[in-house]
């Protein structure tokens, strides 16, 4: 699918990726790593007596953890062996490039607006398995790009290549992108931060995506103090 040459240049990607807190490719013994796989099998379980193809992860506020989560979590699907796409739907600010280290001067938006072929601007990262389409130039009608009938097609059709299709979408609090877009994926997770995000505001990203008809998996509490001690004792009991 990809000559030597593009798929050397996907094996380098990693010493210049964003990645941070991509502790499930870098370190997959570390006890978060543990958390990410617990989150996962969750998911598979949840799925057990429905279809559950497609899942968008969003926020109610901004900075807390929903694309390092996000993809995370996808990095733990294709360890698996499942063929996972991540798809950067927060067209407003899109990081999934920075992390895989991919450009993103096409993507999302150029499918939806240009009606470009997706299978030529989906790229390979250097997680096996794994594949991103990014989001593309940052468009002025965000909203109605992700809420368009368009966009529902673009998700249909990929659904029959993907094992997974993962959405990063915006925070739902500041603006209604996700919201649009929520009620027909087959399942979306709220990342809320520990000591970041009020309750208050917690709740009202919970009541908009019920509103919105969405499928609300659970919630991801982020940024919890973590144990790593008392986690190791727990594992060699």
């Amino acid at each position: 699918m990809f000559n030597s040459k593009k798929r050397e240049k996907i094996r380098e990607g990693h010493l210049n990726a964003d990645n941070e807190n991509l502790v499930v490719y870098k370190d997959p013994q570390h006890p978060i790593a543990e958390v990410y796989r617990t989150l996962r099998t969750n998911i598979q379980f949840s799925a057990f007596d429905r279809d559950l193809k497609t899942l968008s992860i969003t926020s109610a506020t901004e900075g807390e953890g929903k694309t390092t989560t996000l993809s995370n979590l996808a990095v733990t699907f294709a360890q698996q062996y499942k063929r996972v796409l991540i798809i950067d739907g927060d067209l407003r600010r899109p990081k999934i490039h920075k992390i895989f280290n991919l450009e993103s001067r096409q993507g999302l938006t150029d499918v939806l607006v240009n009606k470009l072929d997706p299978n030529e601007l989906i790229l390979p990262t250097f997680v096996d398995n794994l594949f991103v389409l990014p989001a593309g130039a940052i468009p002025p009608n965000p909203s109605e790009l992700l809420g368009s009938q368009r966009m529902k097609d673009l998700l249909s059709f990929l659904k029959k290549d993907f094992d997974y299709v993962l959405v990063d979408i915006p925070p739902v609090n500041i603006v209604a992108d996700g919201l649009l877009i929520a009620n027909v994926m087959d399942g979306v997770l709220l990342v809320c931060s520990s000591g970041v995000v009020p309750t208050e505001e917690a709740q009202r990203a919970k009541e908009l995506l019920t509103q919105a008809k969405a499928n609300i998996l659970g919630v991801v509490l982020n940024n919890v103090p973590f144990d790593s001690s008392k986690y190791y004792y727990y594992q060699n009991e």
